[in-house]
């Protein structure tokens, strides 16, 4: 059985193309288009209008200027949408917060969500690439990254911090991963059971 891939936190399908920049794939609409409209970034992640309304309410997202959503709302709601299904939304803000700090304020960013966002897909795909989910191996994963990128972070004090947090972002995105499959299998086990039940 073949398994779709996705760009991590989107509706997109995996191309090479995103393996080492993903957001390269988003980031030239938003450039042509000064910003999403909701109903794009809707479409872009898959979830409601609602959902994404409510999260720059509660201050996990910054607010709108206009009625285009900016890059920095896009990779911030990119961020939170690869965790959502295996994280408590209170969990996740506070993990953005233990990170990069203020939502509105970037001058305590340990790094630019841009390029957290691009090395987070990096490392899934490879964990994906060589079936290395397990905590060592991903660890040892995110070190290799976090080595080639030192020019990026900039509290590098705080690198242990990021660390920590991607480690937790990429055990959340499997776990819901694999959730997804095993909910994929549970619906069609009961599909039998009721088929099997009207048979009798």
């Amino acid at each position: 059985m073949t398994i779709k891939r996705y760009i991590p936190g989107t509706t997109l399908k995996f191309t090479e193309q995103a393996r080492e920049e993903a957001f390269s794939l988003i980031s030239p609409v938003l450039d042509a288009t000064g910003g999403l409209t909701l109903s794009q970034l809707s479409k872009l992640t898959g979830l409601s209008g609602s959902t994404i309304q409510n999260w720059i309410k509660r201050g996990w997202v910054a607010g709108t200027h206009g009625k285009k959503y900016s890059e920095k709302q896009v990779l911030r709601i990119l961020l939170i949408n690869i965790l959502r299904n295996a994280m408590k939304l209170d969990d996740i803000a506070k993990l953005m917060e233990y990170v990069n700090g203020d939502v509105e304020d970037t001058s305590d960013d340990i790094i630019d969500d841009d390029v957290w966002y691009n090395i987070l897909c990096r490392i899934i795909f490879t964990a994906e690439d060589e079936g290395a989910f397990d905590p060592v191996s991903v660890r040892k994963l995110i070190s290799r990254e976090l080595s080639q990128c030192t020019h990026e972070i900039h509290i590098m004090s705080d690198e242990y911090k990021l660390h920590n947090a991607m480690f937790i972002m990429i055990m959340a995105y499997r776990s819901s991963c694999l959730k997804a499959e095993m909910d994929k299998v549970l619906t069609t086990v009961l599909d039998e059971m009721k088929e099997n039940n009207h048979d009798l």
